[in-house]
């Protein structure tokens, strides 16, 4: 399996071993656009490879922080309470960058910078920009998405 990220078409595809897709989802990446230094808020191009899958097993909508689950299920009440919260919900692809010098290491580290594909909640609107550099995706397709791969999966993100 391989995934294919387009920030052009906000799409996440799923191809199987001879390329042929498997499954298309709609995402959304990044506010700031495109780019892979530190703290610039921007989604990371190249290649990459899904490092760790967390939350195995997990309710739909379980809130994580720090990759860890808080005890805490995403509500519009929960929300209210805390406005400023980047939401990572359900399940964490981490990614780790395979290109030395544009996604992995120094300045430019994806794994080290936290970028992920991951739940969102369903008031998030997919198919345009808006995370802080993760890839967002809605629960049940992060779900689908999450039992399909395996740690090591190559992620290819493009603009």
């Amino acid at each position: 399996m391989q995934i294919k990220i387009s920030i052009s078409q906000q799409t996440l595809k799923l191809l199987d071993a001879p390329g042929k897709v498997k499954a298309t989802y709609r995402i959304s990446t990044a506010a700031n656009g495109v780019g892979c230094e530190k703290d610039s808020g921007c989604t990371p191009l190249g290649t990459h490879i899904v490092r760790a899958k967390i939350g195995t097993g997990c309710e739909q909508n379980t809130v994580f922080v720090g990759r860890r689950a808080t005890g805490e299920i995403c509500t519009p009440e929960l929300m209210m309470q805390f406005p400023e919260r980047d939401w990572i919900l359900t399940r964490i692809l981490w990614l780790s960058g395979k290109e030395i010098g544009k996604n992995r290491l120094g300045n430019v580290d994806t794994m080290q910078r936290y970028i992920y594909i991951h739940g969102t909640p369903d008031s998030t609107q997919m198919g345009k920009t808006g995370s802080h550099g993760c890839v967002r995706m809605r629960n049940e397709d992060v779900i689908a998405l999450f039992d399909l791969v395996e740690a090591g999966t190559q992620v290819f993100i493009s603009e």
